[in-house]
C-alpha cells in the first residue's frame, strides 16, 4: 500500500468518525484536551485503526 493511499484512508476515517465525535467532545470538555486525545488514541476502536495505519507509515 503506498503512502498516498494510506493518507487518503486516514483522512476519510477522521472525516467520517472523528469529526463531531460525542466522546471526544465530552472528554475534552470534562477532563481536558490531553485526556481526550489519550482516550481517542488508546481506547477508541477508530484510534486503534489509525494506529495501525501509522505503523504502516513508519515501516516505509
Amino acid at each position: 500500500m503506498d503512502r498516498k493511499k494510506i493518507y487518503t484512508e486516514v483522512d476519510e476515517i477522521l472525516d467520517s468518525y472523528c469529526e463531531g465525535c460525542f466522546l471526544k467532545t465530552f472528554h475534552r470538555k470534562e477532563k481536558g484536551k490531553a485526556y481526550a486525545h489519550k482516550f481517542c488514541i488508546s481506547k477508541c476502536t477508530v484510534g486503534e485503526e489509525l494506529r495501525n495505519y501509522g505503523k504502516k507509515l513508519a515501516v516505509k
